[in-house]
């Protein structure tokens, strides 16, 4: 054995190589057993590094759930009551409505009949609305027109409206989708 190195430690100048007692030098003490698990300054950087991938996660995790929108199954509804009576739709007059979880457009035209639309455009899923004063769906997001039977006119829609079967039942208006 070589003779002590500074401040009377046991390290021999040329390092613990000459020495007959095992040392651990990235622990930075001497005289200390050499152990097979981690050192001080692996649990340190594990503990930090944990520490900061946690932090990390707590903070993107609330903005990505802000970015990406639940998604939301649609509700199997095939028919629908709708909450109004026939005796509330005039002539020439227009209501939507809810048909599950999207929405519904029930049409009563100039000439009595009742009609029932997918409340959605078919350019960007914007709520259409029936314009007396044309006597035509219109959606206003981008000034799509489409006819009493659902048939795009003008404007940016690429396809017609959805059609709904309509049923009067004594004061009850059911609107039924066409499967």
């Amino acid at each position: 054995m070589s003779g002590p190195g500074k401040d009377g430690d046991h390290r021999p100048p040329g390092g613990c190589r000459d020495c007959e007692k095992p040392c651990d030098e990235s622990d930075g003490q001497p005289g200390l057993p050499v152990t097979p698990g981690l050192s001080r300054r692996r649990f340190v950087d594990w503990i930090l590094g944990v520490s900061g991938a946690g932090f990390m996660a707590a903070v993107l995790y609330p903005v990505v759930r802000f970015l990406v929108p639940p998604t939301i199954a649609e509700a199997a509804v095939n028919s629908v009551v709708v909450p109004f009576r026939p005796a509330d739709m005039p002539p020439n007059s227009g209501r939507t409505f809810k048909f599950g979880s999207q929405p519904g457009l029930l049409v009563r035209t100039a000439s009595g009949e009742l009609r029932a639309f997918s409340g959605r455009c078919t350019h960007l899923d914007c709520t259409v609305q029936y314009r007396d004063d044309l006597e035509h769906i219109w959606c206003a997001c981008h000034n799509g027109h489409y006819d009493l039977n659902g048939v795009n006119i003008s404007g940016p829609p690429p396809t017609p409206l959805p059609v709904y079967t309509v049923n009067e039942r004594g004061d009850q208006i059911v609107v039924n989708r066409n499967v």
